[in-house]
């Protein structure tokens, strides 16, 4: 079994020691992303597609599977000459979904405690007290409800908050009320108090947190994004902000990463901004899925994860 790994050599530990160890009956290679084609590189069995390269599958035509090392796939599918005939296999939570639960409460918490209002009031050096607001009192939703989205969703209903959840068919998860489908889509979003993105990135999803839709939150409600940057329209966030129909927002992912230093978002108080933190990969976690899959492929079993091109994800 003969494994090709995209990887810089400067990125390349810990990464091809977890997978020597993984897999040490298999041939470990490494393609390093910005050479040129080698038109004699050995055909893998299966690709790992790390990093990001315009050249990796144009050695690599036929490999029987391609794995990313994370969630996101859109490295992956804006790589010339992969194709769709061979199957895209994305990391599966490998330790991201505890991260992205502890993210969100925080600024869920953050929110229903109004430490937000309190910062404020330090700035202006106001002594005002507010009634308090028990999590029960703030309804919550979530955007996207896979393996991330679903466990977002059980731990805010857990501590006590309303939660609603939106995905593109319908789930069950205990302690939310499940939305499905663009119909539904209006009757998720009204007067929800926190809303978490937690989608994909995909033709379907980019833009969805745009004016109309934020538009029909509660007054002053909070937007969480830690799915991905294309999913909010950022002019659209600023102009609700300015006009106080939202009081802030804590945002993990961004159109443009890392968010250029000019950029208004650094300076509004009203928004927390996090460089891309909320579900950090985990390496040994994640060649442990990888490793147990392609095992997996190879007995001739069906492995969960699998992209599916045309919705993108």
């Amino acid at each position: 079994m003969h494994i090709v790994v995209s990887l810089p050599a400067s990125e390349a530990q810990p990464w091809m020691g977890l997978f020597a160890a993984a897999l040490p009956e298999a041939r470990l290679d490494r393609h390093e992303p910005h050479c040129p084609v080698d038109p004699s590189a050995p055909q893998a069995d299966y690709v790992v597609a790390a990093y990001p390269s315009k050249t990796l599958f144009a050695e690599q035509k036929s490999p029987k599977a391609v794995f990313t090392v994370s969630a996101g796939i859109g490295h992956v599918l804006r790589m010339p000459n992969l194709s769709r005939d061979v199957p895209l296999i994305r990391v599966e939570d490998a330790g991201m979904a505890p991260q992205m639960v502890r993210y969100v409460l925080t600024a869920a918490m953050r929110f229903a405690q109004r430490f937000d209002t309190y910062r404020r009031q330090q700035r202006d050096a106001q002594w005002v007290q507010h009634p308090p607001r028990a999590p029960a009192q703030v309804t919550a939703g979530v955007m996207g409800l896979g393996v991330i989205g679903a466990a977002i969703a059980r731990a805010l209903a857990a501590q006590g908050f309303v939660v609603r959840g939106h995905a593109r068919t319908r789930k069950e998860i205990e302690g939310a009320r499940c939305h499905a489908g663009d119909e539904e889509l209006g009757a998720f979003l009204d007067g929800i108090d926190v809303l978490v993105n937690a989608l994909p990135s995909t033709p379907a999803t980019a833009g969805v947190l745009n004016r109309a839709n934020m538009a029909r939150l509660a007054d002053g409600a909070h937007v969480v994004n830690v799915g991905r940057g294309d999913a909010l329209i950022e002019e659209d966030l600023l102009a609700l902000l300015d006009s106080g129909k939202l009081s802030g927002a804590t945002l993990d992912v961004f159109r443009k990463e890392p968010l250029p230093p000019a950029h208004p978002f650094w300076q509004r108080s009203e928004i927390t901004v996090t460089p891309h933190i909320s579900g950090l990969t985990i390496p040994d976690e994640t060649v442990a899925q990888v490793a147990a899959k392609i095992r997996s492929l190879e007995r001739g079993e069906r492995v969960s994860g699998v992209v599916d091109y045309a919705r993108g994800y």
